[in-house]
């Protein structure tokens, strides 16, 4: 049985942990999975939009129990090359070229709160509860350090990383490891509502604006300043751009409009 499914239906790839049983724990077939899939997703044209969910009661409740039991054996070579297959992971959703919605509900703890990170659009319900609660095992959070400081910075991690401690769905929001938390009965509708926006965008605009925020971020500004203003006259010239600023001064609906 797979660990992760997938549905593609009207654009948009569902893709699921399915591990209930287990909160959708880690272990080598999810992040072996996961990796696949997104790497897939990523050269589909005809995907606008990701959701990333979990069966079950939980998004994800961190590494699984059996996993880690094994990783006891391996010794330090066997140790981190698993992690390099988990840091691939993270990477390859954090690049993936559609855009990402995580629908968080239930815990999301330790590389659950990674997956959060590395996901585009993060919504959640007001009961979920998220940690990076490593440091309670007596490890670190490593692998998905790099994510999520990019995502909520130094003084947060400072404060989350060190104590381990559960945070709810407010303070995630607070932080931006969560950008919408909404009550539980209405977190369908606000992922569908993300979904509608995208769907309402240039899709080639979209991978591009994805692409320049993680350049941007890694470049100074003397070089920024001709990476943007090529980047933005392309987008202008390009058959989705002359469309979308025509639509716009003939005040009609784009054609990649759905």
């Amino acid at each position: 049985m797979p660990t992760v499914t997938v549905s593609i239906d009207a654009g948009v790839a569902r893709v699921t942990l399915a591990r209930p049983e287990v909160r959708n724990a880690f272990n080598a077939d999810v992040i072996r999975e996961l990796r696949e899939i997104f790497s897939i997703i990523s050269r589909d044209d005809q995907v606008r939009a990701v959701v990333l969910s979990g069966e079950g009661k939980s998004f994800c409740g961190g590494a699984d129990i059996n996993w880690m039991r094994g990783a006891l054996d391996l010794g330090f070579a066997g140790n981190q090359a698993d992690a390099e297959h988990m840091s691939d992971m993270f990477r390859t959703i954090d690049r993936c070229t559609k855009p990402v919605i995580a629908k968080i509900h239930g815990a999301a703890l330790g590389g659950g709160a990674g997956l959060a990170a590395v996901c585009d659009i993060v919504i959640a319900d007001d009961e979920a509860i998220f940690g990076f609660t490593e440091v309670k095992l007596g490890i670190i959070p490593a692998v998905i350090s790099p994510f999520v400081i990019a995502k909520i910075g130094v003084s947060h991690a400072r404060a989350l990383f060190l104590t381990g401690e559960r945070f709810d769905a407010e303070r995630a929001l607070a932080i931006g490891l969560v950008h919408e938390v909404v009550m539980v009965y209405e977190l369908d509708a606000a992922v569908d509502r993300k979904i509608e926006e995208i769907r309402s965008a240039g899709p080639q605009a979209v991978g591009a604006a994805k692409r320049l925020i993680s350049t941007v971020v890694a470049t100074e500004y003397d070089d920024t300043r001709k990476l943007t203003t090529s980047a933005i006259a392309e987008r202008r010239v390009s058959s989705e751009g002359q469309e979308g600023l025509r639509a716009f001064v003939e005040r009609r609906k784009a054609s990649f409009v759905e």
